[in-house]
């Protein structure tokens, strides 16, 4: 049986297709500083993103070792998200060879969506900021839903916005978040090794893991098998 690409690949954003953490740590270090607490790590702030604004923060406050007070979080995600709309992509860019293999995968009819838990106004505006936003005509973030990732729900309608077809659709991650959707939708999953997880990536249960973008289409064709 030849191998062929998939109808349809869905990319999680940060981590996966953008390199947002030093935007996202410019923005949660405002939050910190505001708060007289210690200002966080890059390196840390890569291993405590994928789950939205509100999880990063109670991450990074449980980082910093001092009591805090769940009624406070609400302020902090509003100031939080207030500093990063400012300057979402003063530094974020995508990843090495990402905007090459997604063009050659889109002229030659792959469809290309995003299923981010970042909220959706904002993950728009980061495309449109990286000149990204024509190869996705489908974006659907945190709040596009009543539920995100891992809700496997979240994924299915990105794929079906897209008019594509679960059977012949693909997942590209970087985190237990997106195994974990992409194996409750039934879907199969390719994990990046250069993006954001707490779990070491080779233990994170992907199909494959790749290196780089460079690796992308064969990966697609290596999990194609599955999908015929």
């Amino acid at each position: 049986m030849a191998k062929v690409l998939p109808e349809t690949v869905v990319f999680d954003l940060d981590g996966t297709l953008v390199d947002t953490a030093p935007d996202l740590t410019a923005a949660l270090n405002a939050v910190m500083a505001r708060e007289g607490r210690p200002l966080v790590p890059l390196d840390d702030v890569r291993h405590m993103v994928g789950r939205g604004a509100r999880v990063l923060i109670e991450r990074a406050l449980d980082a910093t070792g001092q009591p805090w007070n769940t009624a406070t979080i609400n302020d902090l995600v509003a100031h939080f998200l207030e500093h990063y709309d400012a300057n979402i992509a003063t530094t974020s860019r995508p990843f090495a060879g990402c905007e090459t293999v997604l063009r050659g995968l889109a002229a030659r009819g792959v469809k290309l969506g995003v299923c981010t838990n970042k909220p959706e106004r904002l993950s728009l505006k980061l495309l449109d900021e990286l000149n990204l936003r024509p190869l996705f005509p489908v974006v659907l973030g945190a709040d596009s839903q009543a539920y995100r990732k891992p809700d496997p729900r979240h994924l299915l309608d990105t794929i079906s916005a897209l008019g594509g077809r679960a059977e012949s659709a693909v997942m590209i991650g970087d985190s237990e978040t997106d195994v974990l959707t992409a194996r409750a939708a039934n879907v199969p999953v390719v994990v990046v090794s250069f993006g954001y997880t707490e779990i070491p990536v080779h233990q994170l249960g992907a199909d494959l893991v790749i290196d780089h973008y460079e690796a992308l289409e064969d990966a697609l064709l290596r999990v194609a098998p599955r999908l015929t």
